[in-house]
């Protein structure tokens, strides 16, 4: 005779609100663990990363870390995605607000210079990655190259409308400008985090209008006029 069937207990179904609650502390953990480690790139360089260091930094186990991350390139990746969210938060995205052409383009050069004067202490992972990883092929390298890449062609945009609004001149080469305007970021960046020379951003300021007054229209020379970067208060650093 067949042996009478076994009563199983019944499987118990987490509660929807307790499995929310569980992946909101989940991604909340994981906020904190990606804001700890964009604070120890911005001094250490994305090389200076690593499960251990990140692990005494915010009194968490390894394993507690590791289980967000996985490995330290997928760490390494994620706080360039972290650190490209927040320069466009900064930068592109309360500049887009601006009028198209040069107050747009002037406005998105302006908050760039804040957001490298407000890194003299720190450091831009832009550049500090650039120089770890020129030569590194490799996923953190791909990762850096494509969110520039995306800076650019946000530039290179802004510098065509200013173009086609007839502020900057029908034949101004776009990525020369681009290239110009970057260029004096990097110099900024140089001469006031390594060099600690006083006055880097004014100059910085300075060669933007020199640059836009090469490549303005009459028009865009009136319609810039009043917005020139300050020469006085955080610009003397």
């Amino acid at each position: 005779m067949p042996t009478p069937a076994k009563k199983t207990a019944p499987l118990r179904v987490a509660k929807p609100a307790r499995v929310a609650r569980s992946l909101q502390k989940g991604q909340q953990t994981r906020a904190a663990i990606l804001e700890a480690a964009l604070g120890l790139a911005s001094h250490m360089g994305l090389e200076g990363l690593s499960i251990g260091a990140l692990a005494d930094v915010t009194a968490m186990s390894k394993s507690g870390v590791f289980a967000h991350f996985g490995s330290r390139e997928e760490l390494q990746i994620a706080v360039v995605t972290e650190y490209h969210a927040k320069f466009e938060e900064e930068v592109f995205f309360t500049a887009i607000r601006e009028p198209r052409g040069l107050p747009r383009l002037r406005a998105m050069f302006e908050r760039w210079v804040r957001r490298v004067s407000v890194e003299v202490d720190s450091g831009c992972i832009y550049i500090s990655g650039a120089v770890e990883f020129d030569d590194r092929p490799g996923p953190v390298r791909d990762a850096l190259v494509a969110m520039v890449k995306a800076w650019h062609a946000a530039l290179q945009k802004a510098i065509q409308l200013a173009i086609s609004e007839g502020h900057l001149k029908a034949d101004a080469d776009v990525e020369q400008i681009c290239f110009e305007l970057h260029g004096l970021i990097l110099s900024l960046h140089h001469d006031a985090r390594f060099m600690r020379i006083p006055g880097a951003l004014a100059r910085a300021g300075i060669g933007f209008d020199r640059a836009i007054q090469f490549y303005a229209t009459p028009l865009g020379l009136d319609i810039d006029g009043s917005r020139k970067l300050p020469k006085t208060g955080a610009a003397k650093r």
